[in-house]
């Protein structure tokens, strides 16, 4: 079901069970973990996570779960948040171009990746109104922070499915696309980020995480930023960089 292609230090993760909207059983998430971790073996400059078919993602596959027997903190708690805490700590740019469903453990998958672009049609909210179920994957946090609690406990209350515009529009992801343009612009977005100052994107991916975590204070994060300035200082591509800039020619960056 996930598919890993490497090309030009960009790694392609793809969900490749369209007939089932990419819901995501057990084994489907053992095999999208062993894919970032050969991902960041192989030292990529960055990521893109896809979907085929319809949807990017409809969550968990409950097609085949007893409520009886579900082991709930299993999936969740043994598989689900452990790789969610994998791909928002992946060590290079990762990117995601979102479709259609993206609901549950997909929205998680989207929360987690560091620039998600979305189809103006997609769908992003919390269908767990007709099942008895909360939602999970981070949907909570990522709601109430950029919606507020009314708002949130609308779409959990009613759930209703925000399009991927009115997602945008709200402050949820980087831009959204015609479906058809979508996954071009994500790629040209990924292969600019692989061939860009590596180091310094993860400086900031670092610091970006502290502030969602830690809730920084300004001048924290400004003593943060100047700390890492001072550290990239002696990296080749900030060397790079600065003699591109006086040589008046683009920098040719190696992630170094």
């Amino acid at each position: 079901m996930i598919e890993l292609t490497i090309t030009d230090d960009v790694a392609h993760v793809v969900l490749d069970a369209p007939g089932r909207r990419n819901a995501l059983d057990e084994r489907a998430l053992a095999e999208l973990d062993a894919a970032y971790d050969e991902a960041a073996r192989a030292g990529v400059r960055a990521l893109l996570l896809r979907g085929e078919g319809p949807a990017f993602c409809a969550g968990r596959d409950i097609s085949g779960v007893d409520p009886a027997t579900d082991d709930v903190t299993g999936y969740l708690d043994g598989l689900v948040t452990p790789l969610l805490r994998k791909m928002s700590a992946f060590p290079a740019p990762t990117f995601a171009a979102a479709h259609g469903a993206c609901l549950g453990v997909g929205l998680g998958l989207l929360i987690a990746t560091d620039v998600v672009y979305v189809a103006d049609t997609a769908k992003i909210g919390s269908p767990f109104a007709m099942l008895g179920a909360t939602l999970d994957s981070g949907g909570h946090a990522l709601f109430y922070e950029r919606l507020g609690a009314h708002r949130t406990l609308d779409l959990v209350y009613t759930g209703r499915l925000m399009s991927g515009t009115e997602a945008v529009t709200a402050g949820l992801f980087s831009q959204s696309f015609p479906a058809t343009d979508l996954r071009a612009a994500t790629e040209e977005a990924a292969a600019a980020a692989a061939s860009g100052a590596t180091r310094a994107f993860l400086a900031s991916k670092r610091l970006i995480a502290r502030l969602r975590d830690e809730r920084l204070a300004l001048w924290d994060a400004v003593a943060a930023e100047n700390a890492d300035q001072a550290a990239l200082r002696d990296t080749d591509d900030y060397r790079e960089g600065f003699a591109a800039f006086q040589e008046k020619r683009r920098p040719r960056f190696t992630g170094r």
